[in-house]
């Protein structure tokens, strides 16, 4: 990323797990399977990439071996993970000491025993409008007992309250996940120490810490009841509706013009109700027919430009499909006879196969009659961009699409 999007995310996985007994004795809370062999540590990561982020820093402490033998050096999509271990326990603000030279100065930061869906790139917005050092992920929850309370006014977090079983009832709770400016961990001082019971307490006082409030499904696997629940809805969080969009139907310049482009009218908003929406956002980007003339690192200009202005906006796009494909003799920086132009279907299947998609919902904007047919194709509503208003046309085949799902939830009925 360039500027002034975050390319950082950190990831607390140092916790022992002590109220699942057991089965934490010998596998980190983070790496407990879900629903099958699938680790809950790879939940996160895969929301984390697709968002966006480059740099995946895990913070690991009991059995910290076991995390970074699975996992670092690892690459999820776009992302490159690290991991940096503690010889001792440090508590959750502590952690940062041991990772402070590898800090961005803005970075996300989450409890990798938590998931919370949200739209991340909108949290770190509101970060940036607040100036806070610290900004905070909050969800209104039926029964806050357990979790303690968040008090927040206007976008600003007044107190945090005890964990108080004696007073169940609904209530804001922190939701394990935030914006943080590098200079948070100057705040550390004796260790361990906490950010929920030391440092955040303190910034409060100073007015610098922010909240945004959102309602994605959340779930804290700490307990061997929420545990049982995350093996029951965790893998269902992971299937949701598709708007794919043909890079043309983006951008007011050829795809092939890597040296500067603009966005059609609306784009970057519908991108962004898109993202709150829940859906994966794919970009199909088809091969030009000189492309073995064009730079690669042009191509990647384009993407990485699209995301920095995404980013700043508070939106993502989730995969980019359509990168041109070289031989392992390629020039460096350049295409070669192995790039293949491919019609835009076959990135369609491609998204499909690799994501758990809900058909029926999904959609594709497309540049042309070509593109409409594909997404028909590939049993996806496919529509065509005439040149105007983008945001528009995706609110109206939204409208459309909520409107055939009610017809057949009452055909059904």
């Amino acid at each position: 990323m360039r500027g002034g999007a975050i390319r950082q995310a950190v990831i607390l996985a140092g916790g022992k797990g002590t109220r699942l007994g057991a089965i934490t004795q010998n596998i980190p809370k983070p790496m407990l399977p879900i629903a099958g062999d699938r680790p809950f540590l790879d939940y996160l990561l895969e929301m984390i990439e697709r968002h966006g982020y480059e740099d995946i820093l895990l913070l690991a402490g009991h059995l910290g071996e076991a995390l970074e033998a699975a996992y670092a050096g690892r690459r999820i999509g776009e992302a490159v993970v690290r991991v940096v271990r503690e010889e001792v326990a440090l508590g959750t603000a502590g952690a940062l000491t041991i990772a402070q030279d590898a800090l961005d100065p803005r970075f996300l930061l989450m409890n990798g025993d938590a998931f919370f869906d949200i739209n991340l790139r909108a949290l770190e917005q509101a970060s940036f409008r607040s100036g806070a050092t610290a900004t905070l992920a909050l969800r209104s929850v039926p029964d806050a007992g357990r979790y303690g309370r968040i008090i927040e006014e206007d976008g600003k977090v007044k107190a945090f309250l005890e964990k108080d079983l004696s007073r169940p009832g609904p209530g804001v709770i922190n939701g394990g996940v935030y914006v943080l400016k590098r200079e948070i961990r100057d705040l550390v001082r004796n260790l361990p120490c906490s950010l929920e019971q030391d440092v955040f307490p303190a910034l409060v006082e100073r007015g610098e810490v922010a909240g945004r409030e959102f309602d994605g499904y959340f779930l804290d696997i700490g307990l061997p009841e929420t545990l049982e629940q995350g093996h029951r809805e965790l893998p269902k969080t992971r299937l949701r509706p598709a708007a794919f969009f043909a890079l043309n139907a983006l951008v007011d310049s050829a795809p092939d013009d890597l040296s500067a482009f603009g966005w059609r009218e609306g784009a970057v908003e519908a991108i962004r109700a898109l993202n709150d929406r829940g859906y994966y956002v794919f970009v199909l980007r088809g091969q030009s027919r000189d492309a073995e003339t064009k730079r690669v690192a042009g191509a990647a200009g384009v993407k990485a430009g699209m995301q920095e202005r995404l980013a700043l906006e508070g939106a993502h796009v989730d995969r980019f499909y359509g990168e041109p494909e070289f031989t392992a003799g390629g020039v460096p920086g350049h295409a070669d006879g192995a790039a293949k132009a491919k019609p835009v279907s076959s990135f369609i299947f491609a998204a499909m196969s690799e994501w758990p998609i809900v058909s029926e919902r999904s959609f594709c904007i497309g540049a042309s009659g070509d593109d409409v047919e594909a997404a028909r194709s590939a049993g996806i509503s496919g529509h065509a961009f005439d040149g105007r208003d983008l945001g528009g046309l995706v609110h109206s085949v939204l409208a459309q699409l909520a409107q055939s799902a009610g017809a057949s939830c009452r055909g059904g009925s």
